[in-house]
């Protein structure tokens, strides 16, 4: 729930936190502009007046006596005792009275009320809101009209009956039903009986609609910034644009401000982010990022986009991020574009560049940029032919490597000889034409040139199926064997430049591909033949695949020529030198092998191996275990190898401990470097009505830098979260993290603005 503070004194709940993540889950826009509507009254409904004894006294007077119930046009009052005036429709009731408005509900020992225009008050009332399931009491309620309530000295809280953990206590709060808000005056939220919050005047949404206002301050800090301290306002500005402004105090650099402005128009949409600290202590020099993503339909078949991002600085994320994804982004892309799509034709214009931020530990050589880029394509049948082309030029940038620009036509004709659904075999033939025009950086002389060649490939495969009953259980068993021919004739293209060429990963999808090089620069010399099988266990009833194993391997006729050119020095293109491809000499590749499936109800695997039969030794295998009997219980256990390179074990979880208290957990270990890459552990204890979140965690920013922090999170439900979210990142550290005390869908879109 959103809420809006003045002249805020607020108690620093999470003084001690360590680390903070200042985000939180932004409602969502909307392009209707009309509030929902509420139910209209009819004051012209007769009244309908039951008791166990009515009586008629003088002037239209009635009493009823004994269980007494009026019912008039959507309301209802219920007392022991009530006196009703036909005449000015006046109510007075006593003794265990329930005002029911529209699902609200209003109870006290002593009602005055007027049907007509539904104005009146009731002393010491409690009661319940349907909006949002809250509930409260107060001294006295003044009734305006069916939408709009004052309570003097009132509580307020989401908590169920009989729970009183937390509560907002004010001196007076309205209610206002037909913009579903609430204001109170002299308010202070308070947990366990302790005060952590005071405004004089705050106002909060009775529902899910976004409603402009402070948010939650929030209280960390990291090693590097020291204690930091955020209070992010929300201004809703419209149904379809909202802005969030977030100045941040850290005490060792400064003042930051982040903004972030969104926009929902029925033709685009987009969102803007700019941040910036002045003047960093730390780093004597002002840190800024701005990011734009925007998305607009021009025309029929035409859209647009932009996707830019730049920072200031190489260590931005590194000094500033506060997660993992953060600290880890290397390449920031820059690009805007077109996109036409009519009928079986598709195309795409495009400008792209990075800004690549460099960790001087490990300095790496910055992509190329694509100033522009122009693709176009197709597929059709005819007659049972399948006709495709893919046509590109791309004019390449690059501040020390050799630019130029490139231009590609791949025509490819298949044709299915069996449409059995049980067997294919489709031969295809494809032509490759690449013409290279060279430009600035040309250190190497390289010459203008241009490169065509066919490639011919067959692709077979059977389809087996049979009932099986293992496991206990009705199943379908399948058997898939597979055979993948292809044909490229050798062309030296050792003089060709390489723009975004790259060995392709060995795997289940890559060898049922023509070229084991990933780009157009390179086209692998070929003359091999793969072949694999598949087989998978399906649930009969429900379809679902409960077992699958794949195993494949590629096997040569020729010793691959094509290799890719490394340079000798990364700031500038001299000779190239060749490096031999892993998998691709004569003879047999690597063996793929891949196993899946849902074991049981409750536990899940994942494993994939890579092993080279010529050497007698795994070159790559990764094993992943998982076990997810409910909600709120996962365990996930994994190990990831690649000779020579990689070695991690990686283990998260998320535990019932006993009574309320869970536990969540990760660790990733690098056995090769013997360091920890990421470590997080954590405790969440869930009551009925509120969450306390503690999460301390440890993890690698850069090669020679790491960060270690602490999160509490105090979340009173669907009205305020105190402290920095380590939602999103428990989420990224451990899969299938469940948050506990997430609502029913009905109330599940309601977050603290």
């Amino acid at each position: 729930m959103r809420f809006r503070h003045k002249f805020l004194a607020i108690l620093l709940l999470c003084f001690f936190a360590q680390y903070s993540c200042a985000g939180e889950n932004l409602p969502e826009l909307r392009t209707d502009q009309n509030p929902p509507a509420m139910t209209a009254a009819n004051p012209e409904a007769p009244a309908v007046i039951e008791a166990d004894s009515l009586v008629g006294q003088k002037e239209n007077q009635i009493e009823a006596t004994g269980d007494a119930t009026i019912r008039q046009g959507g309301q209802s009052i219920r007392a022991d005792h009530m006196l009703y005036q036909q005449s000015s429709r006046e109510v007075d009731a006593q003794g265990s009275v329930v005002l029911e408005q529209d699902g609200n509900t209003m109870s006290g020992p002593h009602l005055q009320f007027n049907l007509d225009n539904s104005v009146g008050k009731m002393e010491q009332p409690q009661f319940y809101l349907k909006e949002n399931g809250a509930r409260g009491s107060a001294d006295l309620l003044h009734i305006q009209d069916r939408q709009h309530y004052t309570l003097d000295n009132a509580t307020y809280t989401t908590c169920p009956a009989g729970n009183q953990d937390w509560f907002l206590k004010m001196g007076t709060l309205e209610i206002d039903r037909t913009r579903q808000i609430g204001t109170a005056w002299g308010a202070s939220v308070e947990f366990k009986g302790v005060p952590i919050l005071y405004s004089p005047w705050m106002d909060f949404p009775l529902n899910n609609q976004n409603k402009s206002g402070f948010l939650a301050p929030i209280f960390g800090g990291t090693v590097s910034s020291g204690y930091q301290v955020t209070l992010p306002y929300y201004w809703n500005i419209a149904p379809n644009l909202d802005a969030t402004i977030t100045p941040s105090e850290m005490t060792k650099r400064g003042l930051m401000l982040s903004n972030e402005f969104r926009y929902l128009e029925p033709g685009y949409r987009g969102e803007l982010n700019v941040d910036v600290l002045p003047n960093d202590a730390l780093a004597n020099h002002s840190r800024k990022l701005f990011s734009l993503k925007h998305d607009q339909t021009l025309a029929n078949h035409l859209n647009g986009y932009v996707n830019f991002t730049r920072v200031g600085d190489n260590s931005y994320f590194r000094d500033l991020g506060e997660a993992v994804n953060a600290t880890s982004q290397v390449n920031l892309l820059q690009e805007g574009g077109l996109n036409f799509a009519a009928g079986e034709w598709t195309s795409t214009l495009r400008v792209q560049r990075y800004q690549t931020l460099q960790d001087p530990a490990a300095p790496i050589v910055e992509p190329y940029a694509r100033l522009p880029q122009l693709t176009i394509g197709t597929q059709q049948n005819h007659s049972g032919v399948n006709l495709a082309f893919a046509g590109e030029y791309v004019d390449f940038s690059h501040p020390t490597e050799v630019n130029g620009s490139r231009t590609v036509l791949n025509p490819s004709v298949s044709y299915p000889l069996v449409s059995d659904s049980a067997f294919y075999i489709t031969p295809k033939v494809a032509l490759h034409s690449t013409y290279y025009a060279m430009g600035a950086n040309n250190v190497g002389a390289l010459p203008n040139a241009s490169r065509t060649m066919p490639i011919l490939s067959v692709d077979s495969g059977v389809f087996f199926e049979r009932e099986s009953n293992m496991f206990g259980g009705d199943y379908l068993q399948t058997f898939e064997p597979r055979a993948f021919y292809v044909y490229v004739p050798y062309r030296n293209q050792s003089a060709l430049p390489n723009f975004d060429s790259a060995q392709a990963d060995f795997n289940f999808t890559q060898i049922f591909t023509e070229n084991r090089f990933s780009g157009s620069d390179r086209i692998g010399d070929a003359d091999q033949i793969t072949l694999a099988a598949t087989s998978r266990l399906l649930d009969q009833k429900s379809g679902a695949e409960r077992l699958k194993f794949m195993l494949g391997e590629r096997f040569s006729l020729i010793t691959p020529q094509v290799n890719l050119p490394i340079p000798a020095t990364t700031t500038s293109t001299t000779t190239p030198t060749t490096t031999t491809t892993p998998a691709a000499n004569i003879g047999r590749s690597d063996i793929l092998l891949a196993a899946s499936g849902q074991v049981s109800r409750a536990t899940s695997l994942d494993s994939e191996l890579q092993f080279d039969p010529n050497q007698s030794h795994a070159q790559l295998y990764n094993v992943a275990a998982h076990y997810r009997p409910e909600a709120g219980k996962v365990l996930n256990l994994g190990y990831r190898f690649q000779r020579g390179t990689l070695r991690q074990v990686d283990f998260s979880t998320q535990w019932p401990l006993f009574r309320r208290w869970d536990m969540v957990g990760r660790w990733n270990y690098s056995l090769q470097d013997s360091r920890t890459l990421e470590a997080t552990a954590g405790l969440e204890y869930n009551q009925s009505c509120w969450t306390m979140r503690l999460v301390a965690q440890h993890f690698v920013t850069a090669t020679l830098q790491t960060n270690t922090g602490l999160f509490l999170q105090l979340e009173l439900n669907d009205f305020i979260k105190v402290g920095p979210d380590p939602l999103t990142m428990l989420k990224q550290s451990v899969p299938g993290y469940t948050k506990l005390n997430e609502m029913p869908a009905s109330k599940s879109g309601q977050v603290l603005h």
